[in-house]
Order: C-alpha cells, then structure tokens, then sequence
C-alpha cells in the first residue's frame, strides 16, 4: 500500500473515532440544553474562524474564481445540507435509530460513484460493504437495551436526507478537494456554510443566552466545535484527497463501535460479544472495499494486457 494511501487510512480512521464520540455528546445537548439550529451555528461559525486563523500560520494558496463557486456548492452538500438537517433529525430521534440510518453512508456512495464516477461495482466491494453494515446493525441493536430516545420515522428521514447530501459530496468534488490543502478547503467551505445557514439561525441566536451555560454544557460545546468539526475536518479531507468515496465512508462503520466502547468506559455498557463481532465485521469490510479494484486500475490492467 502506498506511503499517501496510509497515511488517508490513519486520518479516517481517527476521524471517526472522534465522530462516534460526538454523536452521544451532542444528543447530550440537544434539544434540552440548547437547540440544534444554536449547535450547527457554533459548529460552523467556529469552524470557520478556526480554520480562517490557522490558515494565517500556513503557506498561502491561490484559489481560482471558478474553483471558489465550486467550494460553494461542495459546502451546501457537505455543511448546510448535511450538518443542520443531521442535527436537526437527531433532535427528533434516538442516537441509535441516527446510527442506524448513518450506516448507509457506504451504499450511497458506491451507488452514487458507479453512476457519476463510472466506479465498478465488484462483488468484493458489495460484499465489504454488506459485512461492514451488518457489524455496525449487530451492534446497534443489541444496544437498544440502554437507548432512551424515542423512535421517530420523521428524524428518521432527515437525517438519511443528510446522508445522501454528504455521500455526494464525497463524489462529486474529490478531484476540487484533492487540489488543495485540506486548512484551504475548509476555511472556504465553512465561510459559505455559515452564510448560507444563518437565515436558519439569526431568531435562535436572539433567544440564546450564553451566561446561562454551565461549564459542563461548554466543555461538550467545545467538543463539537474543536474536535469533532476543525480537527475530524481536516483529517476527513486528509482522506478524501487519496481514498476512492466507498472505502472513505466505509469508516463510517467505526462511529457505533466507539460510541459502545465509550459507553462501557463510562461504565453504562459491558463489553460482550456483539462488541467484538460487530468490530471483526467492520474492519473485514473495509479491507475488502480497500482491495476492490478501482476503475483506473481496471482500465491499466486491460491496457496492459492489449499492449502485450
């Protein structure tokens, strides 16, 4: 495996271990503490300024008027459609049904890069896939057990909206990603996210009062703003730049793992065997994702084979 590609696998893989970290912390939030227009607003507008004032710190690039429209439509798929639609469902529904729905990240993006991307469809790759999501269900389910959010078709459907909004933009923009660093993309993309979600949230904003907040509510605010938006950010566009769109959201699948694990190390689960299954499972189907054949080395291989 090449130096580049290794180091896409790291980044994503830590990436979402922070996004399964995240989802329990931010149902912790929302809607009895604060509302979930008020968290998407703190999770771009700080992502934007976080990005804004790194990039201060690193070389500078040139970004073509043409390139900066497209970053415009990459963060309405990425940001606006994805992260207020994810987080306005999860208010409605339970994390685990979330979690649930979040597992057909990896069909959605093979569907949409067989179609746009003409990506073959392997049986390998449906396979890694289909192991994957039934490692993530196993352990979904066997979790219902400590869930206290109430099952709601509605949320539900939002959140899969969120989901077909970020499986094409992982698509439909990986050679725009892949020209630029990942602190030049996201400081665009986020600039634009924040604009285009405000009208969203200027009447939240008049009705929030931040001295109210106890340093509990700010810690897990801080969370979901520093670690898993700048940080998970940067390593997913770390990812996106060498990665094909399956494999990257195949990691995906890691999300319940984390979150079950962090319910044990805060002492409300036990680690039993749908743990260990469900992890075997996800970790075989992104080696086999990973192993499929892309459409660029199919297309070598039989230009090899024409030439001999």
């Amino acid at each position: 495996m090449e130096h580049k590609a290794i180091k896409g696998h790291i980044a994503l893989f830590a990436a979402n271990i922070l996004f399964g970290l995240n989802n329990p912390i931010s149902r912790s939030l929302i809607p009895e503490t604060i509302s979930p227009y008020f968290l998407t607003f703190c999770r771009l507008v700080g992502g934007m300024l976080l990005f804004w004032f790194f990039s201060l710190f690193l070389p500078k690039e040139k970004v073509p008027i043409k390139d900066v429209i497209l970053l415009f439509f990459a963060a309405i798929f990425a940001l606006s459609a994805n992260q207020l639609p994810f987080i306005v469902g999860l208010s409605m529904t339970s994390s685990i049904d979330a979690a649930i729905v979040i597992t057909l990240l990896p069909v959605m993006s093979m569907v949409f890069a067989f179609f746009i991307l003409r990506e073959p469809i392997s049986s390998k790759k449906v396979v890694g896939v289909c192991i994957g999501a039934l490692g993530a269900v196993v352990l979904i389910y066997s979790s219902y057990h400590i869930a206290t959010g109430t099952r709601n078709m509605w949320g539900n459907s939002i959140v899969f909206s969120a989901v077909i909004a970020f499986s094409l933009y992982l698509t439909l923009f990986k050679d725009l990603i892949s020209r630029y660093s990942p602190v030049t993309v996201m400081k665009w993309m986020f600039l634009f996210a924040s604009i285009q979600c405000y009208p969203f949230f200027h009447t939240e904003l008049m009705q929030v009062s931040i001295q109210s907040f106890d340093m509990y509510t700010l810690i897990r605010i801080a969370y979901v703003v520093i670690i898993a938006t700048f940080i998970t950010y940067i390593l997913l566009a770390i990812g996106q730049k060498v990665l094909r769109p399956t494999t990257l959201s195949m990691y995906n699948y890691l999300q319940p793992i984390v979150a079950s694990l962090a319910a044990v190390a805060m002492g409300i689960d036990s680690l039993g065997i749908h743990q260990l299954i469900a992890a075997f499972c996800v970790f075989l189907g992104v080696y086999l994702v990973t192993q499929s054949k892309s459409r660029v080395q199919i297309e070598a291989q039989e230009n090899n084979q024409q030439d001999k």
